[in-house]
């Protein structure tokens, strides 16, 4: 059983993880979309460079993005919308010019394996 003091550290980064958005991105227009700014807001606390905190094997390198049918940015905006699983939907924090740059920035990303 967890301590008090672990669930409230847990929750506390929680909190964390979910307020980085509303102050990362003030200023984002559709006009001006980064797709790897939007990453890092909300797709880094478990993504990051490509892996999955959650589960290991659903990261987002080249080999585990073609073996579960992620290849193309629409399929990518999908999963980035509707969510599946362990990953929450976005459709509803994003709108649909950052769920597009998101997804071609992944795509990008997993093309290349996250090497820079």
């Amino acid at each position: 059983m967890m301590s008090k003091k672990v669930v409230q550290i847990i929750l506390v980064f929680m909190v964390v993880l979910f307020l980085i958005p509303l102050f990362a991105m003030p200023g984002l227009t559709d006009e001006m979309v980064d797709g790897a700014q939007l990453f890092e807001a909300n797709c880094a606390g478990c993504h990051v460079n490509g892996g999955n905190i959650i589960r290991r094997g659903k990261n987002l390198k080249r080999r585990a993005m073609e073996k579960h049918g992620y290849t193309s940015v629409e399929t990518i905006a999908d999963l980035v919308t509707y969510g599946k699983g362990n990953m929450s939907a976005y459709g509803d924090r994003l709108t649909a010019p950052e769920i597009q740059a998101v997804s071609e920035y992944v795509l990008q990303q997993s093309q290349k394996n996250w090497q820079s």
